[in-house]
């Protein structure tokens, strides 16, 4: 599980760098994400300690929240009247947007694996 944790943030930590030294308005946690994503494809496959490591982080998913919900209480004051709405609206549009796009990719994919024959 320590190797995991090491190699999640590490690659956060590459990702930050890189949105720093390319002055990309782009999250390093977005950035190291996506180094994760090409990492595993150019793999083929998932290493040995991600394999053991990622349910323990998966069963304990809800406290990665809580950073994010402190952060948002740290700075309620700066959300007054004006921008509340703003926030909510971009809150519901972007995951109207996230569900619309996983449902159609969901039903590519059983459609593709339904053509080619797979299980």
């Amino acid at each position: 599980m320590v190797e995991t944790f090491l190699v999640l943030i590490g690659l956060q930590l590459l990702g930050e760098w890189l949105a720093r030294w390319l002055h990309i308005p782009v999250p390093g946690p977005v950035l190291g994400m996506l180094l994760l994503f090409v990492g595993l494809c150019l793999r083929r496959g998932v290493p040995t300690a991600l394999q053991h490591g990622v349910p323990a982080f998966l069963q304990h998913l809800s406290l990665l929240f809580v950073p994010a919900g402190a952060g948002v209480l740290l700075y309620a004051h700066l959300l007054n009247g004006q921008t509340v709405w703003q926030l909510a609206l971009a809150l519901a549009v972007g995951t109207t947007v996230t569900l619309l796009v996983s449902a159609l990719l969901l039903a590519g994919l059983m459609r593709w694996r339904g053509e080619h024959g797979h299980d």
